[in-house]
């Protein structure tokens, strides 16, 4: 009995320290637990108390101050506007910039002088708190530049914040006012402004809400002389845009004129239920989802002021204008595009469209076009880069004006070299005389031109300054990864020689959970190595893959074109020429290598016919048989692209590039050729 005491003794102290154990564990998890809610930014999070300390820390400044300082750290959502009153300088306000694992805002003011290519940065006691995705536009007579709204989250994104503020900036003295929005737009960003006249014009954007964003389609106006808002009343049973963000709101002579834009309608699915009465038999039910809608309709935005003799706080009269289809649209359409107005155009540039394939991912294709859309003739021209005489070669220093004759010298000894098979690029050793003190006095003189335009992506921000176009920023996706570009270049919109680099810097890496993704690129690395380093991007040319740079950021090279290693245009061995289909000529663009094939197209269409039935083929139209040689030649066009480049790249090395360049030949120069 004793033993069964002591047994029984001992199990009961096993029996409590068991339960201590376990209570010590829970005490463990519940502190982890709320730990991990803090770290994971749970939806309760005190946006107010978070910007209320940043307010506290803008407050310190006692003055508007401007310092010398390093181009903007990289960002998104920012906003870029040339200085009105003032030719040689560009600003940049707040943004965005999201890693992987935290987001970032700004609330800080750049402004980038084009005259002496320095940056400044100004500190001021009174300016808007952080934010991105706002708008803001120069106010026309009244002057000034205007900012409305925008939107904040905290730094894991688990809530979101959307500002109804409204301000101006005074450019010349940098200093903010806040205005009064009694009776004003509610909370939103992604909408667009405009200067008219004495009106500051606000449309659309969006607003996110716990269970859904929604899209706006209000028009509101701001009276500058009489410091008021107006939400003008349109004319009963007129048309008037629909709801959407990301759109283009460009300056006009009678208001503005709209373009484009991005929202989610609503859409029903059908979805297939297996029964259990049954085996094989299922029931048909519909759910309704929002679907993304790319808008590619244009309208015009008419105001017309009270005249003089009616009485004071009179309203202007307001009517939109919906505008045909515009000639030339970018396609395939695209989101993300950004515009800049210039002179009665727009200047398109970027851009990403999205096909889902399946529910478990979308297949992205990003664009870097450049385009203007003439906004009276609502025509889309593509715009190319126009090579000098003496820019023909690849890898060539950018001749200065001073060098000019002995740059044409060197030209000549290389494509003299090139052709008779001694020398593929220049040489110090190639070309006598050629040292690199003199490519350095040369690029001293000025920024080098590449000839490719920069590095697809969706987002940039555009400004035109003084006739240059400059684009900052923007953001590309590879996988489920998201990047930033640190970057901004200039471009000459009236001569087109070339792109500028103002600054670059690498960029950073990405900081989100990618465990699951080195998984899946192990298991698929003998599959996806060489798709990634070769893709076929939307232009034809070949996409190199994202690479880590030295300092462990991520390298987003531009795409493969003027400024590429001669080893990654290495020609295919076995020719597509063989295969006996119609093959492009160099400097061919589509449009033209139909119209030469057109024929042979149909003729093969017609033969892969000859087997069915007679009568299909007599129900068949000319114009049917016409659209499927088209979708054969375009097939075999982007088919042989790189081939063709390589061909392309040696008549421009030896030299003949400008006889059969389409540089020239108005609309249809720009998206002929496959580099950018």
């Amino acid at each position: 009995m004793a033993k069964d005491k002591k047994k029984s003794k001992e199990a009961k102290k096993a029996v409590v320290a068991k339960k201590q154990q376990k209570s010590a564990q829970k005490a463990t998890k519940k502190t982890s637990k709320k730990k991990d809610d803090l770290d994971s930014d749970a939806e309760d999070a005190d946006l107010d108390a978070i910007l209320a300390e940043y307010q506290k820390q803008q407050e310190q400044f006692l003055k508007v101050t401007e310092i010398s300082a390093e181009p903007p750290s990289p960002r998104s959502s920012a906003t870029v506007l040339a200085n009105p009153s003032n030719a040689n300088e560009l600003f940049l306000f707040g943004g965005e910039y999201y890693n992987g694992a935290t987001a970032q805002f700004w609330n800080d003011l750049f402004v980038y002088k084009a005259n002496t290519d320095s940056w400044r940065k100004v500190n001021s006691p009174n300016s808007p708190l952080p934010r991105s995705g706002h708008a803001w536009c120069a106010g026309a007579n009244a002057g000034g530049i205007w900012l409305f709204g925008g939107e904040f989250s905290s730094p894991k994104q688990g809530t979101f914040y959307h500002y109804n503020d409204f301000w101006r900036l005074e450019p010349s003295t940098r200093e903010w006012s806040k205005i009064d929005t009694k009776g004003g737009p509610p909370a939103r960003s992604g909408h667009r402004m405009v200067g008219y006249k004495n009106y500051i014009v606000i449309f659309g954007g969006f607003q996110d809400t716990s269970q859904t964003t929604k899209y706006l389609p209000d028009l509101w106006l701001y009276d500058t002389q009489n410091f008021k808002w107006l939400q003008p009343t349109l004319p009963p049973a007129s048309p008037k845009p629909d709801a959407r963000s990301s759109f283009s709101l460009l300056p006009h002579d009678t208001g503005a004129v709209l373009y484009g834009g991005y929202s989610r309608v609503k859409a029903t699915a059908s979805t297939s239920k297996s029964s259990k009465s049954g085996k094989g038999s299922s029931s048909n039910s519909t759910r309704v989802v929002l679907k993304p809608f790319l808008h590619q309709d244009t309208w015009i935005l008419r105001i017309t002021p009270p005249a003089a003799e009616t009485p004071p706080n009179t309203p202007p009269t307001v009517r939109w204008e919906r505008r045909k289809k515009p000639v030339n649209t970018p396609a395939p359409a695209r989101a993300g595009v950004t515009m800049a107005h210039h002179k009665g155009r727009g200047i398109l540039f970027g851009g990403v469209h999205d096909v889902e394939e399946s529910e478990e991912g979308i297949e992205s294709e990003f664009f870097n076009q450049l385009f203007a859309w003439n906004i009276d003739r609502n025509r889309f021209f593509p715009l190319a880069l126009r090579r000098g005489r003496a820019a023909g070669v690849r890898k060539g220093p950018v001749a200065a004006r001073r060098g000019r004759g002995k740059a044409d010298e060197e030209e000549l000894l290389r494509n003299l070299a090139m052709i008779e098979g001694k020398s593929d690029e220049l040489t110090e050793a190639s070309v006598p005389g050629m040292t690199a003190d003199a490519d350095e006095e040369e690029k001293g003189i000025e920024k080098p031109a590449i000839w490719e335009f920069p590095h697809p992506r969706f987002n940039a921000q555009l400004a035109v300054l003084d006739d240059t176009l400059f684009i900052y920023g923007g953001t590309f996706e590879k996988g489920d990864r998201e990047f930033t570009f640190d970057e901004l270049w200039s471009i000459d919109l009236g001569k087109l020689d070339g792109v500028r680099e103002v600054f670059k810097r690498e960029i950073a890496d990405w900081q989100g959970d990618e465990s699951s993704d080195s998984e899946e690129d192990d298991e698929d690395d003998s599959e996806d190595d060489e798709d990634d380093e070769e893709g076929v991007a939307v232009d034809g040319t070949a996409t190199p893959a994202t690479t880590e740079g030295d300092d462990g950021g991520v390298s987003l090279p531009p795409i493969v074109g003027a400024e590429a290693e001669e080893e990654e245009s290495t020609p295919t061995p076995v020719s597509s020429q063989s295969d006996g289909l119609p093959y492009p000529r160099p400097f061919e663009n589509l449009r033209a290598f139909f119209e030469r094939t057109s024929h042979e197209w149909q003729e093969l269409v017609l033969l892969a016919k000859k087997y069915e039935r007679t009568e299909d083929i007599a129900e068949r139209s000319v114009k049917e048989i016409r659209a499927t040689a088209f979708k054969k030649a375009e097939g075999r066009w982007w088919d042989v692209r790189e081939e063709v480049q390589i061909l392309e790249d040696e008549q421009e090395a030896a030299g003949v590039g400008e006889v059969v360049s389409l540089a020239d030949r108005g609309g249809e120069g720009g998206g002929a050729r496959g580099r950018r």
